[in-house]
């Protein structure tokens, strides 16, 4: 009986048949390890659950590394507006600042000459009463006398206002008792 070879190569001898069968085995092996891989589904998921960890992990390095950034840009950016409102703040404090203090030089004159001009007003009055007959002598040397020292008058004009006004609020109080 007469076998025949599907390759074409049959052996010549011994040697090479076992150098055949061991080849066969050898391919055999690796045929059957890949049949094994492709049925072994969960050492698959095992290794493709790995990599997927291996990747998502990359990618939260990636993404905290990219926010960090970002975070860091905003932060920079906060800042500059920070500082530009702060100096616009500044800038606008001195001006009203100024404008306050200029209306504050202007009041000043305005009261400054209105003072005068009262002034004025009240020595002429006080000439026109010290130097009129009608009015009595005891009022006249009174008069005189305030417009040679005017403080002490302006303090103890000021006191008496002081008296009256207290001498009203009390007799305020008595009418609510």
């Amino acid at each position: 009986m007469k076998h025949s070879n599907p390759h074409g190569s049959g052996a010549k001898g011994p040697d090479e048949l076992r150098q055949q069968i061991e080849h066969t085995r050898s391919q055999l092996g690796d045929t059957v390890a890949q049949l094994v891989d492709r049925a072994d589904v969960k050492g698959r998921a095992r290794a493709r659950a790995a990599d997927l960890r291996d990747k998502a992990g990359a990618m939260t390095v990636q993404l905290r590394a990219s926010a960090a950034h970002a975070g860091h840009g905003v932060q920079d950016r906060a800042a500059k507006a920070g500082h530009v409102m702060q100096d616009r703040a500044v800038r606008a404090g001195h001006d009203a600042q100024e404008r306050m203090a200029k209306a504050g030089h202007l009041v000043q004159e305005q009261a400054g000459r209105g003072g005068h001009a009262l002034q004025d007003r009240a020595a002429q009055a006080g000439h026109a009463v010290e130097h009129d007959v009608r009015v009595p002598r005891p009022v006249r040397s009174a008069v005189g006398a305030a417009m040679r020292h005017p403080r002490p008058v302006l303090i103890v004009g000021a006191a008496g206002a002081c008296v009256v006004g207290a001498a009203v609020i009390w007799r305020r109080i008595d009418r609510r008792r």
